[in-house]
């Protein structure tokens, strides 16, 4: 057993910086946590020159976000670190509920074959950002560590930043600004943007627990166990041998007192119920909040992450839907930037993603008002509902010990084009795209990892070798119309190949029938791997229409 030992990146002086006027840089990301290294990542991967400040010079303490769902996995692949992520990471699809010790209610995210990952990985903060690091480094980001930035003035063109560093204060300008500096957000405090929502009134303990243990890779929850009784208990699998604790402890417990090694380690072991030896490598008290800016996008300022919104820890909504964030904004940025698109494409980054914070945080409200019931009608709720699930199936349904993070459907947003004809299935215009195995040039692999960083066109075919000249002239008319979208064949059956488009064998079906697609059916996705648009027969013109409201051009 070991406890980890955070590295420290090198600062080096702003010299090449200081500049009178101030420098102008496309693009300056605050905050070098896992969403301003993926909104970096996504930069450079859109050919983005990027500058990213931070204040410290080196990777967070403890664990923090440790569960990382599939979607976010998904984000990552496409940033180039989900494999190593995933190596490093405990996988896992089960979680389980207990009353008392006796289990209640028990799900598993991933409940069909044909994924390339699965639901969740348990990953310690530390590890993802060092990895996201080495990316962005790698790929040319320019970091900046120990350079806080202390005060920011937009202006109608760019936005003004001064950053203070241990070579003293400058000034520098960026055409645009995203902002990832954290729940605080010193840069939200700057422009004196409003943030609303609900603090709870409760305390949790986080002890971070290095020792082996044969449990499984699974989530346990626990409402009221013997070993913390009248409260809850939920254990983590990480990397590493380390297990992640949290104990609800009540609002009238004393945060600094029971931080204390002894009064700790008794807890653990009471839990742990035998002499196993442990050591702790992170101890901290939280309470939480469910809350988000009016708007995210605030003329170049646009905030990402939980400087945009906070949610409660229970369903895994933090670091997840700030991935989500990110995704959703780099291609529009990128598209802006290059002068490909208007500056209002991101205000569909704000509107979608404002949905999405809204939906979070009904979601994890839900989830913390059923384990920290605050009123006499909801814990009554509560206890009749575990009370219940003790003998009837109905009611293990309405136990809720954290509705774990789902990826958002964008359906209300601007840039999808509704359905003209009648479709069944998920993959509406505006959902995240389901993955499925497929066969490229005689290499199975997934549909997810041929598809993002551009806009695309899936077009489903019964077999390449059969495709009519209607077909192939449709297909041709759309590749002359625009070079702004990658065409790619969904073929059933694979006899042929078509050598000016790549082929994709749908080899299981899986793809159909996630997609309800048969032959003639064609997808238009963003680069984000949303859904933008669907049909029942491909008409260039139509998808060239799809493609400027995709963009707001329409």
């Amino acid at each position: 057993m070991g406890v980890y030992v955070n590295p420290t990146y090198p600062y080096r002086a702003p010299t090449d910086l200081r500049c009178t006027p101030p420098q102008r840089r496309a693009l300056i990301v605050v905050g070098a946590g896992p969403v301003g290294l993926a909104a970096a990542i996504d930069a450079r991967l859109q050919n983005l020159p990027v500058l990213l400040f931070d204040e410290d010079k080196t990777v967070s303490v403890g664990s923090r976000a440790v569960c990382y769902a599939k979607r976010s996995l998904e984000i990552l692949d496409r940033l180039g670190v989900g494999e190593e992520a995933c190596s490093k990471g405990v996988s896992w699809n089960v979680g389980r509920t207990f009353l008392n010790e006796e289990e209640v209610f028990q799900f598993n995210l991933v409940p069909d074959a044909g994924h390339k990952r699965p639901g969740m990985i348990n990953l310690q903060q530390y590890h993802l950002e060092e990895m996201l690091i080495a990316r962005a480094l790698a790929l040319g980001a320019d970091i900046r560590w120990q350079h806080k930035v202390i005060a920011v003035q937009p202006q109608a063109d760019h936005v003004l930043l001064r950053v203070e560093t241990p070579d003293g204060e400058f000034e520098i300008e960026a055409d645009w600004l995203v902002v990832a500096d954290g729940a605080r957000s010193p840069i939200r405090r700057q422009l004196g943007l409003d943030i609303e929502g609900r603090v709870f009134m409760d305390r949790f303990l986080i002890a971070d627990v290095v020792m082996k243990a044969d449990y499984p890779a699974e989530r346990w929850f626990w409402f009221d166990p013997p070993f913390h009784p009248g409260q809850s208990v939920l254990l983590h699998k990480q990397a590493d041998n380390v297990w992640r604790i949290d104990f609800q402890l009540g609002w009238d417990a004393d945060p600094e007192e029971e931080k204390k090694p002894e009064k700790v380690i008794p807890r653990i072991q009471a839990m742990l119920g035998d002499e196993r030896p442990f050591e702790l490598e992170w101890v901290s008290i939280y309470t939480f909040q469910c809350r988000r800016m009016n708007e995210f996008r605030h003329g170049r300022v646009l905030f990402v992450g939980d400087a945009a919104h906070q949610v409660s820890p229970f369903g895994a909504r933090g670091a997840n839907s700030g991935f989500q964030d990110t995704d959703a904004l780099m291609w529009k940025l990128a598209l802006v930037l290059q002068g490909q698109a208007p500056d209002q494409l991101l205000d569909s980054y704000a509107q979608e993603r404002e949905f999405a914070a809204d939906e979070n945080i009904l979601n994890s409200t839900r989830s913390t008002d059923f384990i920290t019931p605050k009123t006499r009608t909801s814990r009554h709720f509560r206890n009749a509902v575990l009370e219940l699930a003790r003998d009837h199936s109905f009611a293990r349904k309405l136990v809720n010990s954290g509705r774990l993070s789902m990826p958002s459907f964008l359906v209300n947003s601007p840039l999808n084009t509704p359905d003209a004809e009648p479709f069944a299935g998920a993959m509406v215009p505006g959902a995240p795209l389901d993955d499925a195995p497929v066969i490229c040039n005689g290499a199975r692999g997934w549909l997810l990892d041929h598809l993002g960083q551009r806009f695309q066109c899936l077009y489903f075919v019964g077999d390449v070798a059969v495709l009519t000249d209607s077909e192939r002239e449709a297909l041709r008319s759309l590749q002359q119309a625009t070079p702004a979208i990658q065409t790619l064949l969904i073929a059933r059956k694979a006899t042929a190949t078509a050598s000016d488009l790549c082929v994709l064998h749908d080899v299981d079906g899986l793809m159909a029938q996630r997609y309800d697609a048969r032959p003639g059916t064609a997808y238009l996705l963003r680069p984000d791997q949303h859904v933008a648009a669907r049909w029942r027969h491909l008409d260039a013109a139509a998808v060239l229409h799809a493609l400027r409201r995709a963009t707001a051009q329409a």
